[in-house]
């Protein structure tokens, strides 16, 4: 079983290095002085209280060859098409594809360009890369959930098992991917607009939390998908996180870095002009601080 790993940030640096831990067939794909520290030292997954090395073969895209079973997508959702051309001549019809790009449309996306094995999923944690070839994990947050093709997910479900990740096969994978987009959109949008962690978001701007979680369950409500419950959901799981945690896109804004600003923000903003003013106007203020850079 031949597996890839597109991106090795902190979801699929995570993934990649417990594949490898568990004597997986694993490579992993990234680019820059991150791959070239995974190449020289293994990599290294940095948690609260331990921290463990493997070693990883590790390649660029343009370096991609033979055909993989299951390829696992964890890239920045704006880089996932392109991602996917670079590996395409490694797909065939019984290729497993799944991402875990933030966003609810992502499976579209790779059936769209392919005539693989699309899985839809996502990933619930909290890591990001530390410094070339560390992957830092905060706090014990972790899960997996998927679904789609039967046979697929029975192949999916035993890498996570064989490597000890937790995961969840469900029924309605959309609702699924929707109980994630809340939070993180929420606080993506919020932890990059106040330039603070979760925690203090929480804390300091609870009722802009509750608000902005109630338009992101009127746009899904608008597309078929009832999340109401999710919105206290969401809040109670920020009151609980690392007092420093906080999202990978607010932290790509501290980096200078190109952010999700559209999948995360602007998808909502686009969706429910009405029902949705304050990401709006938030989502407005994020874009013009990303010109005034450039």
């Amino acid at each position: 079983m031949k597996i890839a790993v597109v991106g090795l940030g902190g979801v699929g640096g995570y993934l990649a290095a417990c594949f490898a831990k568990a004597g997986l067939d694993v490579t992993g794909f990234a680019r820059g002085v991150h791959l070239k520290a995974i190449q020289k030292n293994g990599i290294t997954v940095q948690e609260d209280t331990k921290q463990w090395n493997t070693p990883l073969a590790a390649k660029e895209l343009r370096e991609a060859e033979g055909a993989f079973d299951i390829i696992l997508f964890c890239v920045k959702s704006y880089d996932l098409a392109d991602s996917y051309r670079q590996i395409a001549d490694c797909v065939n019809e019984q290729t497993i594809l799944i991402s875990f790009s933030n966003g609810v449309n992502n499976g579209d996306v790779l059936r769209d360009l392919s005539h693989a094995r699309v899985l839809d999923g996502a990933v619930y944690i909290l890591s990001h890369i530390e410094k070339p070839d560390v992957i830092r994990k905060k706090g014990k947050l972790f899960a997996a959930v998927f679904g789609g093709e039967q046979e697929a997910i029975k192949v999916l479900a035993e890498l996570f098992e064989k490597s000890d990740l937790r995961y969840k096969i469900v029924d309605d994978i959309k609702t699924a991917l929707w109980k994630k987009y809340i939070f993180i959109s929420a606080f993506a949008t919020l932890t990059s607009y106040y330039d603070k962690p979760i925690a203090a978001v929480y804390k300091e701007h609870k009722e802009e939390a509750k608000a902005l979680l109630r338009e992101i369950a009127a746009v899904a409500k608008e597309q078929g998908v009832n999340i109401d419950d999710e919105v206290q959901k969401a809040l109670d799981t920020a009151a609980k996180l690392p007092q420093d945690a906080s999202t990978s896109m607010h932290l790509d804004f501290q980096n200078a870095k190109q952010v999700e600003l559209e999948s995360l923000s602007g998808f909502i903003a686009h969706a429910g002009k009405e029902q949705a003013p304050l990401m709006n106007k938030m989502y407005v203020a994020l874009q013009e601080r990303i010109e005034k850079k450039l």
